[in-house]
């Protein structure tokens, strides 16, 4: 058994972010081939905790010239350990041999699941963004998920010069700034509130713990893409009435997110226009229509981590990174 921790994981993934945003695309991919196997998440909740919960994202993505991947994701998100100093998600991925099930890796995966959820969302701006060349982009939320994102973003449009930022805790919002304007230079922005950061904006990315809808896009420009990674943001009316991208229907579609909202209010999923694999697979399936706002809505399929989860391995292992456990299995 390989156990690999935090830092290990950080050090791989901080040089290698063309490789999760590989894996998730091929992943994304293969799942609109149907060579992937992504059972519902589990939700563990808490009555007298509504904030809240742990999801386990068991996947299997069916391999080609490489092996397959095997494995599971729990992800716990407890809200209220930011003001404890402490990170909101914490997640472990247990990896599987293939031929014989047996565990092979414990990994750590707070860091992979933030990773993949950027990769995504740079994956979808690349696929629905009017703009070739963005130069501004709009945050709402300052957490770990946005750091992400932003550096993904920032990869994918080197020509991204300028950021607005809002959070609820304004000091965040600075110090993500700041970190910001040392990292890549940009020029930014906190504003006062959500309607005034996302004014006019083009491309905009929403990750917030909020845990229902709030949010209408109003103020933003009529052909803005808005990656919608929390998910659980933007009123019905938003969904509605924009063109809308998801990862997979069935499991978006669950658990209160405001496209299951949407389709709630709806009758139906006809709103929905597109999945991101069948876009990536074949570009010209889509067209996107420039005088309406696109919302992508990646639910985060367990098998982006698994996937993300088993090149990271093969890395640690080709490097000799991370613990090595004998004797954690029967026969060892």
């Amino acid at each position: 058994m390989l156990v690999l921790r935090n830092p290990e994981v950080r050090e791989i993934l901080g040089t290698h972010r063309d490789l999760v945003v590989e894996a998730v695309g091929d992943t994304y991919r293969r799942h609109a081939a149907g060579l992937t196997t992504v059972p519902h998440s589990i939700f563990l909740r808490f009555p007298d905790m509504p904030r809240d919960r742990i999801i386990g994202l068991p996947a299997y993505v069916r391999g080609g010239e490489e092996p397959s991947s095997i494995g599971m994701k729990w992800i716990a998100s407890f809200p209220g350990n930011v003001a404890r100093g402490i990170d909101r998600a914490s997640a472990v991925i247990v990896l599987n041999d293939p031929r014989t099930g047996r565990p092979t890796a414990l990994i750590e995966g707070s860091e992979i699941s933030a990773h993949r959820t950027a990769a995504s969302a740079a994956i979808g701006a690349r696929a629905l963004s009017v703009e070739a060349e963005p130069e501004e982009l709009a945050l709402i939320g300052c957490g770990p998920i946005n750091r992400q994102v932003l550096y993904y973003l920032r990869d994918a449009f080197p020509s991204l010069s300028r950021l607005r930022l809002f959070d609820l805790d304004r000091e965040r919002a600075q110090r993500f700034g700041e970190e910001a304007e040392r990292q890549y230079g940009l020029a930014t922005t906190v504003g006062d509130s959500v309607a005034e950061t996302i004014a006019e904006q083009r491309l905009i990315a929403l990750a917030t713990t909020a845990p229902a809808p709030h949010l209408d896009l109003g103020p933003a420009a009529e052909d803005a893409t808005v990656l919608h990674v929390s998910l659980r943001d933007l009123h019905v009316e938003e969904i509605l009435g924009a063109q809308n991208v998801v990862d997979d229907a069935d499991h978006v579609c669950r658990e209160q997110t405001s496209v299951h909202l949407a389709e709630q209010a709806a009758g139906s999923r006809d709103f929905i226009d597109a999945e991101i694999g069948a876009i990536l697979r074949d570009p010209a399936s889509f067209r996107r229509d420039p005088a309406r706002r696109a919302i992508y809505s990646p639910f985060g399929l367990g098998s982006l981590d698994i996937a993300v989860a088993d090149r990271i391995r093969g890395i640690a292992q080709a490097a000799s990174l991370g613990v090595a456990v004998d004797g954690f299995l029967p026969g060892e």
